[in-house]
Formats: C-alpha cells, structure tokens, sequence
C-alpha cells in the first residue's frame, strides 16, 4: 500500500477529508461517504477520467469532431438494426440518457422511488456487470460480505475471486417467505462492507416479509453496511405486493438497486443491467465502470429502452402462464414425495434430495446420464445446498411436462434405484 493511500485513508478516518477544499469541490455533501470506497476507487486516475469524459459528451451538431477514435460507416444489411449517425460513435458514459430516464421512471412507478436519471442511475454490462463494478467500488481485499444461504452463485463466486470474505446467514422457506434468524444477521453485519439480498431469490423464489425488510434496514444501518439490493426476478412475483428495501428511511441512502433485462424482459443476449440510489455511491460505481467495461453497445441499450417502454399489458399472459406452471410443477412433485419449497417468485424450485438419500450432485448426475434431464446441483448455492437441487419451470410447456415426466420415471423405475459412484483405479 503506497504512503499516498495510508495517507488519504488517514484522513478519511479522521474526518479532515471533508475540509479539504478539493474534496469538497467533488465530493459536495457526500464526503461522509469516503469511508466507504475501496483502495482502487481512492487511488483512481480521477482527473483523467473526468477529463476522458467530457471529451466523449454528446457536442452540439456545429462541432467538428475530429478526435474521432472510430470510424463512421454504414454497412449494416438491415434496418431494423440500423442506428442513426449520431448514434453510431461510442455511447454516453453511464448509459445513454434515455435508458437512464427510463430505469428511473420505472423506479419511479413500481416503487415510489425518487432518483435522478443523471447522478443516480447507471447502465452496466448485464446485472452481473453491475455487482463487480458494486464489488469493484466498494469492497476491499479481507472485506466481508454478508450473503443468505442459498444464494445466487454469482454472488459467493464473485466476493471470493475479489478477494473478500463471505459471512454466510442460514435461510429457510416458510409458505414463499425467505426467513432467517435475526441474532445470526446481527452478528453477521458486524464489521462487514456490504449485506446482498436477492428477492424473489434464486434458488428458492422466497421473498422477505415487510416486517424482516425493516429489521434489516435498521440493522444494516446501526452496523453502517451498504446494501446491494438485486430485483432481477421482481417481475415474476406471484403473491403478496412488491416491497424494496430502497424505500425505507433506514436504507434509502446505503442501497443499490439493481435490475436487468435479462430475466423479465428474455433479453439475456443483450447484457443491459443497472444500478440505481444515492448519487454519492453511483459516482464511484460510474467511475469505475468506465475503468472496467466504460460501453454497453448503443444498439443493446436501445433494444433495453424499447423494452422497458413496453405496456405492461403484454407481460401479463407470460406471467399467468409461469404461474399456471408454477402450480402445475408443484403438484406433479410433491406427487413424487419431493416436497419443493412452495416459491412466492421467480421460476424454480428448492427440491430436498436428501430425503431420497442422494445428494444434490449425485441425484443431478445420474438424472442427466439416465434420463437426458438436466437440473442444477444444490452445492453450487452455499453450504446449505448439498442435499438439494435447483429445478426451473421456465422451460415451455411441452418440454416441463416432458421433464417432469421423466423425473418421475427416475425416481419410480429400476433406473432410479441409486447407482454406486464408480471407483477409480488405485
């Protein structure tokens, strides 16, 4: 670590920081927030990046660009992919305005929440670009991340290769409510970075309760934790009304909220995510991700703008349809005396094989090598996912039955007596 660093860190802690002229001159209000930026955003070429910036803004139509570090041609065989000419340099860093604006009235309507599309919103490389640029601003090396189990693998996977420390808080289901005890999540929080919450939750489809989203706003904020708030599923929400953390007092100023495209719009191919909340934590995220993946595709972000425009009304047969399958797998399984938690959102579903005395990868492996079915091992989603597997009923209609039917000749069949794992040769 460089005597400049220990330095800004020092006074960081101290509370100078924020008389410092040229702090304030960036920082306005939000120099109480510098504690909480990681070693590379503290060390960031800030001057240059600023500078790179402004010369990649959008210039007036009498500007002649000629700093242009691409060409401008016209080659495309179709027009329904074709862009405007002002629209073929590189995209406006953040995101192009539009998307923004649009993320932000979206906010705006589903919950209520206020942001500003220009400080307060940026675009990233799918919502897994928008939890490393997250990781990237926020968390150091030896810094914990408080994760419930299970979880999304991109969330353990992520925080180990960056260096950080995952604190595990165990989970259950309780009729498509994600529980926990609050004692462990108290304990967890001390001392640690940042608190992840996924709802509806991968793997389960388990959502918080109202009451448990206040107990973790109030605790997250007594133990100073950011929050990264993930709603990549929130519009396959089945029961109850939507509920974010963001709109909480406790939590408004400390999360980041993010979404995508991929899952409720099926647009995975496009990698459009977001982060959204207080512009004092999105500022370093922006600059960081112009460090890390500075361009989302201009094209990409205009299919995400359409998207995202779309009347709501066109969704809802695909949403009927994911909960007539939701309840049309749920009985088929428990038919099989798998007894899946019963989800509240999303499109899986949390199987217990350990009750058929297989363990998650096991009861996975001889389900692909004898029957063609492939689910995803539990053990892949935190510790507690050994005995169970992961089974989605996204697949369309013909192929879930299908599945569901060969599932069951699994399990009832000769083929589905438990086959000994092969030894190797000494």
């Amino acid at each position: 670590m460089s005597t400049p660093l220990l330095l800004s860190k020092l006074l960081i802690r101290s509370g100078m920081a924020g008389w410092l002229p040229a702090v304030r001159r960036i920082m306005g209000s939000g120099s109480s927030y510098l504690g909480y930026y990681s070693d590379r955003v503290l060390t960031a070429p800030l001057a240059e990046l600023r500078d790179a910036a402004a010369l990649l803004e959008q210039h007036g139509g009498d500007v002649i660009d000629l700093a242009l570090g691409a060409p401008r041609f016209d080659l495309t065989p179709s027009g329904s992919t074709k862009l405007p000419a002002d629209q073929r340099d590189w995209p406006a860093p953040g995101g192009i305005p539009e998307l923004r604006a649009a993320v932000a009235d979206k906010l705006r309507m589903d919950h209520a929440q206020r942001y500003d599309p220009d400080l307060e919103v940026l675009v990233t490389s799918g919502a897994t670009g928008a939890f490393q640029v997250a990781l990237e601003t926020f968390v150091n090396r030896d810094d914990a991340v408080v994760l419930f189990d299970p979880n999304s693998p991109l969330f353990p996977l992520s925080v180990r290769h960056r260096g950080g420390k995952v604190r595990w808080v165990t989970s259950w289901m309780e009729e498509g409510k994600t529980r926990f005890h609050l004692a462990e999540l108290a304990k967890a929080l001390h001392g640690a970075k940042l608190l992840v919450l996924n709802a509806p939750a991968n793997p389960t489809g388990g959502v918080f309760s109202a009451d448990d989203l206040d107990q973790i706003a109030w605790w997250a904020n007594r133990r100073d934790v950011l929050i990264y708030n993930d709603e990549v599923f929130e519009r396959f929400l089945y029961e109850g009304e939507p509920a974010t953390i963001a709109t909480l007092p406790a939590a408004r100023n400390r999360t980041l909220t993010a979404g995508g495209v991929s899952k409720g719009h099926a647009l995975a191919s496009m990698r459009v995510g977001w982060l959204a909340g207080c512009k004092h934590l999105i500022r370093p995220c922006a600059m960081m991700s112009a460090l890390q993946t500075p361009f989302v595709p201009t094209l990409c972000q205009q299919v995400a703008l359409t998207a995202l425009r779309q009347d709501e009304k066109y969704f809802e047969p695909i949403h009927a349809d994911f909960e007539s399958r939701r309840r049309y797998a749920y009985e088929r399984l428990q038919a099989l005396e798998l007894r899946p938690a019963w989800p509240a959102g999303a499109f899986f579903f949390w199987l217990p094989v350990w009750e058929q005395d297989y363990s998650g990868r096991e009861f996975a492996e001889q389900l692909l090598r004898e029957k063609k079915v492939l689910v995803t091992p539990g053990d892949l989603f935190g510790p507690s996912g050994k005995g169970f597997v992961r089974l989605s009923f996204a697949a369309e209609d013909g192929r879930l039955h299908e599945g569901l039917r060969r599932l069951s000749e699994f399990l009832k069949g000769p083929a589905g007596a438990r086959t000994p794992e092969p030894k190797q040769a000494a």
